[in-house]
């Protein structure tokens, strides 16, 4: 079984889902379309993104592109359960673009620098089908904006083999996922029920 096939597979609950959402005569005149991938880190939400977008000719945004500038990381909202993520300047910069059909313009988040990136400047042009990817994009704040909410789940330690897999030799970067990211990831999901919550359940095992 080739890479394509496996990938097919785990994520046909995804695929089954995206072909009953887009067959449903209660969408078929919705000129836009929002889907969450929400899930733990390492679990295949940014691939299981670009593979349903590829798929079925849709945007995909990614969360991590929003994440905190330096300056807001006070110990308030550091303490905040799903806090830890820029959501005010998503909706800003990405959902409210997407309600309205137009254009999506940002600058994301740049992690060397713990600032925005001003150089990186990205303009996405609208489409119907419209991907939020990543941790917190179930985030409460944004209300209920999206026709399918998809979950990725994974085993705590095949995620950090997937950690590992993607920092390299990172020490410092690990022992920052083991005890800051993946906790707040978990205090988020338990506290809003993201998995309960979600209408597709896909596990990485």
């Amino acid at each position: 079984m080739d890479i394509i096939d496996m990938k097919q597979k785990r994520f046909q609950p995804a695929i089954d889902a995206m072909n009953d959402l887009l067959s449903d005569d209660e969408f078929m005149d919705e000129e836009v379309l929002m889907i969450a991938i929400d899930g733990r880190s390492g679990s295949g939400k940014t691939t299981l993104a670009h593979f349903l977008a590829d798929m079925y000719d849709a945007n995909v945004f990614h969360m991590d592109d929003f994440f905190l500038r330096e300056e807001q990381r006070t110990e308030e909202r550091m303490s905040e359960i799903g806090g830890n993520v820029d959501y005010e300047r998503f909706r800003e910069e990405v959902m409210i673009p997407i309600w309205y059909g137009d254009a999506v313009t940002y600058r994301p988040f740049n992690c060397k620098t713990m600032k925005i990136d001003k150089a990186m400047e990205k303009i996405i042009k609208p489409k119907r089908i419209n991907i939020i990817e990543g941790s917190y994009s179930q985030h409460p704040y944004f209300g209920e904006p999206y026709q399918l909410r998809i979950f990725c789940d994974i085993e705590p330690e095949s995620q950090i083999e997937n950690v590992i897999a993607r920092v390299g030799d990172n020490k410092d970067l690990i022992e920052k996922y083991k005890t800051i990211w993946i906790p707040k990831e978990d205090a988020y999901i338990n506290e809003f029920d993201i998995d309960e919550n979600s209408d597709v359940y896909i596990s990485w095992d």
